[in-house]
């Protein structure tokens, strides 16, 4: 049965030098994380608040788990490109493996995740190699709604707007679609995908498994029958006990039904 837990909050230093908020929320005291997850806040770059996955996060901690709910620069907020908030998405996961570690988690423990475009950036962070962070910091990804699943696909007319929306050079699109970066060591994904999500179809959460799939990685994803986007917040469909205990079985198998 679901516990108690404690929160806190620190802070991580941004791409840019800045202070950037983390909310911590651990099991009770005395009971030592079996997991850590780090989730980042949906809103299209431009809005949004780590209070947003704050819910989720007590929940998680409450079942044993290390939950942390990060921000990153938002859009003409600090940002002035989606590369800047994937820089700090990958400074927070770093900074959330130090948080681990001294919860006495190592890295074999510890996933990364986040709701719509939060899960697009923590999914590329772990799929996608950087030249100054070439490993990853965690071993897992729970996506709640991912954004940018498959944007080859988009008309190229759109490919060029959404270019212009991010702040990307003609071209650079591709670089965000999740689907390009598939290889096979890829790490262990689920993904919450609502069945008539207007924002991402889930046709693309359904190629993305498939991808990941023959590649020979694992890839769960868990379809919510007429849910739309966003359909995992508490009291917003009734999924939010479903996506909370198939998110901490995946963090901890051992964890019982």
């Amino acid at each position: 049965m679901p516990g108690t837990c404690r929160s806190s909050s620190t802070s991580y230093q941004a791409a840019d030098g800045s202070e950037l908020p983390l909310l911590v929320f651990e099991p009770a005291e005395g009971t030592p994380p079996r997991a850590g997850i780090v989730l980042f806040h949906g809103g299209a770059l431009r809005r949004g608040s780590p209070d947003g996955l704050a819910p989720h996060c007590r929940a998680l901690a409450s079942r044993g788990i290390l939950a942390v709910s990060a921000g990153y620069r938002l859009l003409d907020r600090g940002a002035t490109s989606i590369d800047d908030c994937l820089a700090d998405v990958r400074r927070a996961v770093a900074r959330f493996g130090r948080l681990a570690a001294s919860c006495g988690l190592d890295a074999s423990r510890l996933a990364s995740g986040g709701s719509s475009a939060g899960a697009h950036l923590a999914m590329l962070a772990a799929l996608a190699p950087s030249r100054t962070t070439p490993e990853p910091g965690v071993t897992a990804v729970v996506a709640l709604n991912p954004a940018g699943l498959d944007l080859g696909v988009l008309p190229p007319e759109a490919q060029r707007r959404l270019e212009r929306q991010v702040g990307l050079d003609a071209g650079r699109l591709i670089e965000y679609s999740l689907i390009e970066w598939v290889r096979p060591g890829s790490p262990p994904t689920q993904i919450h995908h609502g069945t008539r999500d207007e924002v991402e179809p889930v046709d693309s959460a359904r190629r993305f498994r498939d991808a990941m799939t023959r590649a020979g990685n694992e890839c769960a994803l868990l379809e919510y029958e007429d849910a739309t986007h966003g359909f995992h917040y508490p009291g917003d469909g009734g999924h939010f006990d479903d996506v909370i205990d198939a998110t901490t079985l995946f963090l901890d198998p051992t964890t019982m039904p």
